[in-house]
């Protein structure tokens, strides 16, 4: 499998959006084609471990954290500054070539689904069901890295990345529109509900594989970003009708809900807070600022002030911090939704049991009170507030920013103020220079 991976890995990285017609530098000879499940399996494993942290990368951007590390500003603070036309060669890039060869594999698994052998059928779904929703979301976080917000006026005619539907090396591939890529996502999640046949792997160490109530967990965040209330809730409450459980902070014991085992993941995919961006940033204190007085989570998520006053978080640091969606989510997803609906005792009940397991019981009791006596503008509020308090440094908040109001960010970082304005077109992110410069019809 060694060979087989060297081989084809040699022929989709960092090349995979280059404009010219000899599309390969090397063409890779003596290839070990993969023909049972086994090593397709083994294949998709390669890819699964290849997904980025663009996700946590991002949140920089966001008013949660910033760059603490004296050692680790040249990386990240162009990151953090929103400066992105930076020509400096020591800051970090939002990846790209990883995606597409996640891409790739996908639909090298797609298209290769019915020339698997010794497998069983169902198993063979469920590896092609898996690919096809690896597919939609991963051309779902490439479109609100480098795409417009879909919720923005005239977003959805707007051009953001290209689509990657097969594994036609040599094809050109320009870029689509917002509408174009968010169709393709729900289309390939569509499918894969039809596909997959797993509701629940019972070898923990397999838990990256999507499952039958991803789709429906997956496709309410896609719904949510997209301003699409109903759908949203209706498949919000799906997945939740699957798997509803919470992690309970006043039980001893408790997991952090980002933690791969805990009571609360649907599927730790991804790192969203690696090792490397764990070292080097603490949350801003503005941030800290939104957890009312009782609520267990500032003790949880992040650890003591260190010496410059600064809390790290402890949603990350080890390989066990994994999630790419959770039933936390759900519950705020659900409450979003129903709120914009005006049906706001529905939103009160989600909110309120996802806030029954944060708080201390007295603080609890004040929050309900005070929940109950909401109006709609004011619970929306609450709601997008406890999504930043619930979903730190998990990589949600420049999303959650981008998607609502796209407001006016001030930071003083080092002695100096730095501004990102209301609806500023910085909240979406340059295509990185080097997939320009393999290709630089992606200008157009």
């Amino acid at each position: 499998m060694k060979k087989l991976y060297i081989n084809l890995l040699s022929a989709v990285m960092l090349v995979l959006l280059a404009g010219c017609d000899k599309f390969l530098d090397i063409q890779p000879t003596g290839s070990v084609i993969p023909t049972t499940l086994s090593e397709y399996r083994a294949l998709w494993l390669n890819a699964c471990t290849t997904v980025p942290a663009n996700r946590g990368l991002a949140s920089l951007g966001a008013d949660e954290l910033f760059v603490s590390n004296s050692r680790d500003k040249d990386r990240y603070s162009a990151i953090e500054k929103w400066e992105g036309s930076t020509t400096s060669t020591t800051t970090v890039s939002f990846d790209w070539a990883n995606y597409y060869e996640v891409l790739f594999f996908s639909n090298f698994i797609i298209e290769h689904s019915g020339d698997i052998v010794e497998g069983r059928r169902d198993e063979i779904e469920q590896l092609t069901g898996e690919a096809y929703l690896m597919r939609a979301y991963m051309h779902f976080v490439l479109v609100n890295l480098f795409g417009q917000p879909y919720t923005k006026e005239g977003a959805a005619e707007s051009k953001a990345v290209p689509l990657r539907l097969d594994t036609d090396l040599e094809k050109v591939l320009t870029r689509n529109t917002v509408g174009e890529i968010y169709s393709s996502v729900l289309e390939d999640m569509n499918r894969a509900e039809e596909l997959l046949k797993v509701e629940k792997w019972n070898d923990a160490t397999l838990s990256y594989r999507f499952t039958k109530g991803c789709v429906p967990a997956l496709r309410s965040r896609v719904y949510l970003y997209m301003g699409d209330w109903r759908n949203a809730r209706i498949e919000a409450e799906k997945a939740l009708a699957m798997k509803s459980t919470l992690e309970d902070f006043k039980v001893a014991g408790f997991k952090l809900p980002n933690h791969y085992q805990s009571v609360e993941a649907l599927n730790p995919l991804e790192y969203t807070i690696n090792n490397d961006y764990q070292n080097a940033v603490s949350v801003l204190p503005a941030f800290l600022k939104l957890y009312p007085k009782g609520d267990l989570r500032v003790d949880a998520y992040f650890a003591p002030a260190d010496e410059a006053g600064n809390r790290k978080s402890q949603k990350g640091g080890s390989s066990e911090f994994r999630c790419t969606v959770r039933t936390g989510e759900l519950y705020l997803t659900s409450a979003e939704a129903a709120a914009h609906q005006d049906n706001l005792s529905e939103a009160r009940k989600r909110l309120l049991e996802l806030m029954e397991k944060r708080f201390t019981p007295a603080a609890y009791a004040l929050q309900k009170a005070a929940v109950e006596k909401m109006d709609k503008a004011a619970l929306l509020a609450e709601i997008l507030n406890e999504r930043a308090r619930e979903l730190a440094f998990e990589g949600h908040r420049w999303f959650d920013l981008r998607r609502t109001t796209r407001p006016r960010i001030e930071k003083v970082l080092e002695g100096k103020t730095y501004i990102l304005e209301q609806d500023d077109a910085r909240y979406t992110l340059q295509l990185p220079r080097e997939a320009i410069a393999a290709n630089p019809g992606l200008n157009n």
